[in-house]
Order: C-alpha cells, then sequence, then structure tokens
C-alpha cells in the first residue's frame, strides 16, 4: 500500500473520475445475468436448482427454509439472542416515527384535498449470507417493512451446507413471513417473476454483490427495486481538532468490507492529513481483512485529500455524495447544514459509522456511487404508497371550471371539458 497525501486542488481529470464517477461494477457481470434470470423466468425451481447447485456449491432440496430459522433462533446463545433483539428494538423505534399520517384539509371554502398512505403487499428483501453472518442486513431489510404493514415479507438468502445461524435467528426475529434459501442473480429473478416455490413480490430490495446488483438491474420495470448499490464507502471530513487515530479506524472499519470499497479522509490541516496516513499504517496490521483493507486503501477512489480550505473540502464532501459522511470537527452542525448530499450522517467523537451498521436504530442499506445527490436510504416510505385524496363541493367547482375547461380546451380535450360542464348542468 502507498497511502499519500494528495491535494483536491492537484487532482487530474482521471483522479476526480475515479472519485466522482464510481459505480457498482456491474457491466462485467450483465450478461451472464441476463441468461441467469431469462432461465429461472422460464423455468423456475429448477433453474434455481441448477444455478445454486453451479454458483454455491449446494444442493438445496427444499427451497423454503422458513421453519429453519425459527430453530436457528431459539439455539442462538443467550448474549447474541439479547444484541440481535436490542438492533431490532431500537430499528423499529427509529422507524415507527418516520411513518406518515392521513391527513385531509380544506384549502378555501368547498375545495377538500388530502393523501393517505398504504403499504404495499409483497416484498421480496435480499440478505446477504450463506456460511458468512450478517443479521444486520437482516435486521435493516425486514424491521421496515414490518413497521409499515406490509402483508407478506419474503426473505431470499444463499445457502450454505453449513448456514451461519446468527443470520438464519436474525431473519426470524426480524419478523419475516417466508425465507427461501436461494442467492445471487437467481435469488432476485425467483423473487420478481416466482417459481413452483418461491411467490412473486412487487418489490426487492436490500445489499448484494455485483451479480445480485446486476440482476435487480435487469428485473427493475417488471418488479420495483430500492437501489443499484455498489461496494460500501465513507467519507471522512475533518478538521484540526480530530483525533487522527479515529479518522484511521474509520477508514479501516469501511474498508474491510470490499477491496473497492471507495474509503476516503478529507482535511484542511496539512498536520493532521500526514498524521492519518501514519496512523493508517501504524493499525492496519492489527486487523484481520489487512488484505481486502489495503487493497480498499489503494483504488483510485479512496486516499487522504488536503483541501485549500473547508470551504473546498465542503464542495469536494457534496460533489462526492458519500454514503457515510462522518463529520469530526469543532463545529459539526454547521458543517452539516452545507452539505445536503449524504445518505447517513454521523457526528462527533463517539459516533462511529459502525453503530449505523448495526444498532443505533438508523437504516444501513443506504445509496453508493454519488447516488445520495438524489435519493435517501432504506426506510419505511420505501414500504409505502400515497394516494391523493379530493372532493369538491359544487360552489368550489363552479370556482374551478373555468380554469380547467380553459386548460382542457387549450390542450384539445375538449371531454374533459364537457364533463366539468356536465356536473354544473341543473
Amino acid at each position: 500500500m502507498d497511502l499519500i497525501v494528495r491535494a483536491v486542488a492537484d487532482l487530474g481529470p482521471d483522479e476526480r473520475r475515479a472519485l466522482f464517477e464510481r459505480d457498482a461494477g456491474i457491466d462485467a457481470v450483465r450478461g451472464d445475468v441476463e441468461s441467469i434470470v431469462e432461465r429461472v423466468r422460464d423455468e423456475g425451481d429448477v433453474a434455481v436448482r441448477s444455478f445454486t447447485e453451479e454458483f454455491d456449491d449446494v444442493s438445496v432440496g427444499n427451497l423454503e427454509c422458513t421453519d429453519r430459522c425459527e430453530r436457528a433462533w431459539a439455539e442462538l446463545d443467550e448474549p447474541v439472542r439479547e444484541a440481535i433483539e436490542t438492533a431490532i428494538e431500537n430499528v423499529r423505534e427509529f422507524h415507527e416515527a418516520q411513518l406518515p399520517e392521513d391527513w385531509r384539509r380544506e384549502f378555501d371554502a368547498g375545495r377538500e384535498l388530502g393523501r393517505r398512505f398504504r403499504p404495499i403487499e409483497r416484498v421480496g428483501v435480499y440478505v446477504p449470507g450463506g456460511a458468512a453472518a450478517y443479521p444486520s442486513s437482516a435486521i435493516m431489510g425486514i424491521v421496515p417493512a414490518v413497521v409499515a404493514g406490509v402483508d407478506h415479507v419474503a426473505v431470499v438468502t444463499p445457502p450454505a451446507d453449513d448456514p451461519n445461524p446468527v443470520t438464519l435467528g436474525a431473519i426470524y426475529a426480524a419478523g419475516a413471513d417466508a425465507v427461501y434459501s436461494v442467492g445471487g442473480a437467481q435469488a432476485i429473478a425467483a423473487l420478481a417473476y416466482g417459481t413452483e416455490t418461491v411467490d412473486r413480490v412487487q418489490k426487492i430490495v436490500g445489499p448484494g454483490n455485483r451479480w445480485v446488483t446486476a440482476a435487480k438491474a435487469e428485473v427493475r420495470g417488471d418488479v420495483e427495486i430500492d437501489v443499484l448499490a455498489g461496494p460500501s464507502e465513507v467519507l471522512v471530513l475533518a478538521d484540526e481538532t480530530a483525533d487522527p487515530a479515529v479518522v484511521a479506524s474509520e477508514l479501516l472499519a469501511q474498508a474491510e468490507h470490499d477491496p473497492n470499497a471507495p474509503v476516503v479522509a478529507l482535511t484542511d490541516d496539512e498536520t493532521l492529513a500526514t498524521e492519518i496516513v501514519a496512523a493508517v499504517e501504524a493499525q492496519l496490521p492489527d486487523r484481520d481483512r489487512s488484505d481486502v483493507i489495503e487493497d480498499a486503501l489503494s483504488n483510485d477512489a479512496s486516499g487522504v485529500l488536503l483541501a485549500r480550505s473547508m470551504s473546498e473540502a465542503i464542495l469536494f464532501a457534496e460533489s462526492f455524495a458519500p454514503e457515510h459522511l462522518a463529520i469530526l470537527a469543532a463545529d459539526d452542525e454547521s458543517l452539516l447544514d452545507r452539505i445536503d448530499s449524504a445518505g447517513s450522517v454521523f457526528l462527533g467523537p463517539h459516533t462511529p459509522v459502525a453503530a449505523g451498521d448495526y444498532a443505533s436504530g438508523t437504516n444501513h442499506v443506504l445509496p453508493t456511487n454519488g447516488g445520495a445527490r438524489v435519493t435517501g436510504g432504506l426506510s419505511v416510505e420505501t414500504f409505502l404508497r400515497a394516494s391523493t385524496v379530493q372532493r369538491l363541493s359544487r360552489s368550489a367547482l363552479e370556482d374551478l371550471s373555468e380554469t380547467i375547461a380553459t386548460l382542457a380546451d387549450a390542450e384539445g380535450l375538449e371531454a374533459h371539458a364537457a364533463s366539468v360542464r356536465r356536473r354544473l348542468e341543473e
């Protein structure tokens, strides 16, 4: 690893492109994914089992494993159960606060307008897994759907000869209605089109690798999805008061997710920038996934950057639009007020990104690759649809009739105008 401090002002076109034009890396697998999706759509369970054996090296008999999740929960050690329950409660509490209320009010005499909110009926949640443990992803995907009132929450998670019981237990505790032992692109296709075993859903959410992301892109239009997410990413914005060891630990924490994870430290203090590099180098040997971390720190979208001023740093942060934004500065609230584009923000020296990853209550399914410029993370609203409601009195319609008729005639839609006039006939 050759980690050096780079000046924001000196970044060349290629360096800026790598930082600001990040992508999910799905182009390389798009053709293969199209074939997988087509086969699952045409052949159902047969194709799912075939791809599961090919890609996961696992022969799955019964694709549904709902009962197995319940047994896994019952067999977990008490400390693990308590940790899962605490995380679920915090996530539930935060998402319950997001529930919108139906409303209707009179804007002027006889013109009553409003909105009402209803949950989507059937949702699919992708939970990464197999032999690995990702209970947090189960919690983040399932709990908001349950809070929103979704009738049927189906979960797909990759199979393994010895699947991780913590993930399975968390899926049960979070409230899934049905769980299927299938992962990858074939899982997304099964949820999107249905098979003999897997019921079709209306929306698919949850993080996954580039095969999962490419499959979500492929089925989008036939089913709704949340976002096309790439590797996890963090931008740490720090001033001279920040502890370089804390900044370094935050970079290493996100870097251990993926060798392609963009991890950036940004400051206007040259001494701090140099100290961050030294702290990263000092902490790296102690990390279990040091090889993955080193690769992530070496990729073109990562680094320690020095701005000429905090204003320049803020402009960079806004353009970067990170999934996770950690602000370690004396006046963090003021800096936050000047940045609009970030998936989730972590303020102060005692708020690590890991808190949001697991148990503070916010959701960790967030937009990457600059997606925070236009969208937010997974929330209760992800699982709701809104309808508008209106009621006009005769006098209110009379007041609007000429406006409506004039615009309808201007658009050449005479029947629209006639529908208004008909309502006003004696």
